[in-house]
């Protein structure tokens, strides 16, 4: 749940959710405005995953903010989405879910569900999704939004996802999006050999590094992307 990048429960598992079927307020204009975004925001500035820019075209976003927002949603800014939680700046949904390098088989734990938009993008791409969200009213209406949509390879769970999702894992990726000091043990626990894990790593408010985590032989190789600013993760996060 971004501010901005700087410098730049019925459940079953399907790869194929029927985004248009259940989206009504889709009309010409969001769907132009949709791929205008992809292309004047993602695009020119290098994203060239073909699955992510399919799935960011083909997204509704302007369903997963407030009503009164909704003439914004495909502008080049995070957005409030209440409980002070952002939807991220489209560009940095593309960057963080490109550099996870996903498979369609693969199985992604989400960190902070906010409004439900990363776990769609990600539901367009992978087989499996599990997102845990810290505030019940968000992960509620993020959940109740994906299953309208029809992502139902998407599992939502309210709780600290400091400690991650044991009774899924182990993860091929991780995506954590809210910024935290360190990387919490029990998610490189949780992940795969040779997965990749990508968060904003860094203590102030207004300024953290996008890192790219991949474990080896267990342990955690570091590769820095850049300046980004997140809001914090809460919970056992901030304890420490």
């Amino acid at each position: 749940m971004s501010l901005i990048i700087m410098s730049l429960f019925l459940f079953a598992f399907s790869r194929y959710p029927s985004v248009e079927s259940a989206n009504s307020s889709d009309t010409e204009k969001t769907k132009a405005q949709r791929q205008r975004m992809v292309q004047e925001q993602i695009v020119s500035r290098g994203i060239t995953d073909k699955r992510v820019l399919d799935a960011m075209s083909k997204i509704p976003r302007h369903r997963f903010v407030e009503e009164s927002l909704r003439n914004k949603a495909y502008n080049d800014h995070p957005l409030p989405i209440g409980e002070g939680q952002t939807i991220s700046q489209p560009y940095v949904v593309a960057l963080m879910t490109e550099a996870l390098k996903l498979g369609s088989t693969d199985r992604v734990l989400e960190i902070g569900t906010g409004s439900g938009y990363q776990a769609a993008v990600l539901a367009e791409i992978v087989k499996e999704v599990y997102t845990i969200e810290i505030r019940e009213r968000l992960k509620t209406q993020a959940s109740k939004l994906l299953h309208e949509l029809g992502y139902v390879n998407v599992k939502t769970k309210y709780a600290d996802g400091y400690f991650g999702w044991e009774e899924y894992a182990p993860f091929d990726a991780i995506i954590i999006t809210a910024s935290v000091n360190h990387i919490p043990p029990p998610l490189i626990k949780q992940l795969k050999e040779g997965g990749r894990l990508i968060i904003p790593l860094g203590s102030t408010l207004y300024y953290q590094t996008l890192t790219l985590v991949t474990k080896k032989s267990g342990e955690p190789e570091v590769r820095q992307m850049g300046g980004v600013a997140f809001v914090p993760m809460t919970g056992e996060a901030r304890g420490r």
